[in-house]
């Protein structure tokens, strides 16, 4: 049964990595651009542009999420979405109590966990950081280099 498990890890990765970005870019996009119900708090609206921190925290959402769910450059973008869910959560939410439960915050510490396991377990299955490494190999053990070298002509 173990090894059944330890053989699905990629996939199961690569899915748990698919909803985490999926629903971080909705929430983002949901602030931004009031579609999915609109931003938390705004009944529907949207921020402001250039609001701090709501504003630039939905970008962070919004750009993240995609990069996250996509599978490119999964450890950068989910090590700035946790941390920015970080921020949310001591700077936001806990100045109404210490709990999540109490103040609000357990979707910023959900986030802020999830992300940081992808920082750490990287993209899994189905990530496109995984489909560029596969293509970077094959053209480098093609023409028997390294990487591929472009000269503007082909460029």
């Amino acid at each position: 049964m173990t090894r059944r498990l330890d053989s699905a890890r990629p996939h199961a990765l690569g899915l748990f990595r698919v909803v985490v970005g999926l629903l971080f870019a909705c929430h983002g996009a949901a602030s931004l651009f009031g579609v999915l119900g609109g931003a938390m708090g705004t009944h529907g609206g949207t921020l402001p542009a250039g609001t701090w921190p709501g504003w630039y925290a939905a970008v962070i959402q919004l750009a993240a999420g995609v990069f996250v769910l996509l599978g490119l450059a999964t450890r950068p973008a989910a090590l700035v979405a946790s941390g920015s869910m970080a921020y949310a959560y001591f700077d936001v939410h806990q100045r109404a109590a210490l709990w999540p439960i109490q103040n609000g915050g357990e979707l910023s510490v959900l986030f802020c966990w999830a992300f940081l396991l992808l920082v750490f377990t990287g993209h899994g299955a189905f990530g496109l950081d995984g489909l560029l490494a596969r293509n970077s190999a094959r053209r480098s053990a093609e023409h028997g280099r390294p990487t591929e070298q472009r000269t503007p002509a082909t460029a």
